[in-house]
Order: structure tokens, then sequence, then C-alpha cells
């Protein structure tokens, strides 16, 4: 008698482990084929928003600041939030250390965006103009 309730507890658990495992699987199947649209023909979109867990549009929201148009923006703008609202979150006065660190993340999330859009430019400008290699004289 107790042997069949010990295979009847195995293949229960063994059903309810198979479910929870095959549903796992679907949403992360969901989930990777939603950031791959999202992120449509940029490659760099989906490294940069995996790295911070932010888009450029949530980080803008988070500082208040607009969004970099055509890789520019006004940084001091950027630094001035940033600065005021993560000393506004201080955890030593009472504030979050989770609103902290997504402020970090919008700020390191902005300066990514414009100095990805920075080198984009050098490098549209060396193609133009071609390589010019730096000499030293010795």
């Amino acid at each position: 008698m107790a042997h069949r309730l010990i295979a009847q507890i195995v293949l229960t658990g063994g059903r309810v482990f198979g479910r929870a495992f095959a549903e796992a699987y679907k949403q992360a199947q969901a989930s990777s084929a939603y950031a791959r649209a999202a992120t449509g023909n940029d490659p760099t979109a989906a490294r940069t928003a995996g790295a911070s867990g932010l888009t450029l549009d949530e980080a803008c929201k988070i500082l208040n600041v607009k969004p970099p148009q055509g890789g520019q923006t006004n940084m001091d703008s950027v630094l001035e939030r940033f600065k005021k609202l993560y000393d506004m979150n201080e955890p030593k006065s009472g504030g979050s250390f989770y609103l902290q660190s997504k402020i970090l993340r919008a700020r390191e999330r902005i300066e990514t965006e414009v100095r990805d859009a920075a080198r984009k430019a050098q490098m549209e400008k060396e193609l133009r103009e071609g390589w010019k290699p730096k000499m030293y004289k010795e």
C-alpha cells in the first residue's frame, strides 16, 4: 500500500514539475520574441537595453529630459537632473535605494546612447573623408 502512495506522489510531483517547466519555457520564448521585435533592425538596441534594463524612452522619462535627437542631447541638463534626483533619493535621508539605482541606470543608458551615436558619426566621417592615421615624428 505504501509503495502505491509513494509512486502516486512521485508521478504527481513529476507532472507538476513538467507543467511548470513547460510554462516557463513558453514565457521565455515569448519574452525573447518580444525583445527581438522591439529591437527591430538595430542590433545595438538589444545590447544597450539589456545591459541597463531600460529603453531610451524609459530612461528619458525617469530623468524627465528630452530624448537625444540624432545622438545629440544637452548632457548638462541630464547630469543636473541626475544629481538632483539621486541626492533626493539618498537612503540615509529616507530615500529609496531602488529609485536611486533606477536613476543611475537611466543616466548610464542616455550616456551610452550619446556615446554610440558619436562613435557612429566619427566612423561615418572617416568613411567620407578617408582614414588619416596620426604620424609621429621620431
